[in-house]
């Protein structure tokens, strides 16, 4: 299983938020920008910021993927 944050970004879409912009206001650096750009792992604490400084839930922002054999 491979995980998406495609719903992120459609999110910050919605809300007309730059992604630089979004990671000031929740307060990760741009490391962990990068990693949720590249659809790699986050931590736990990562994707509650995320989902307290948006006001949504972890199913708003990432879903998991199976992986193609």
């Amino acid at each position: 299983m491979k995980v998406s944050y495609k719903k992120l970004f459609k999110l910050l879409i919605d809300k007309e938020m730059k992604k630089t912009e979004f990671a000031k206001k929740i307060g990760i650096g741009q490391n962990t920008l990068a990693k949720l750009s590249k659809n790699e792992n986050v931590s736990m604490e990562v994707l509650i910021k995320i989902c307290e400084g948006l006001d949504c839930k972890l199913e708003d922002i990432v879903e998991f993927v199976k992986d193609e054999d």
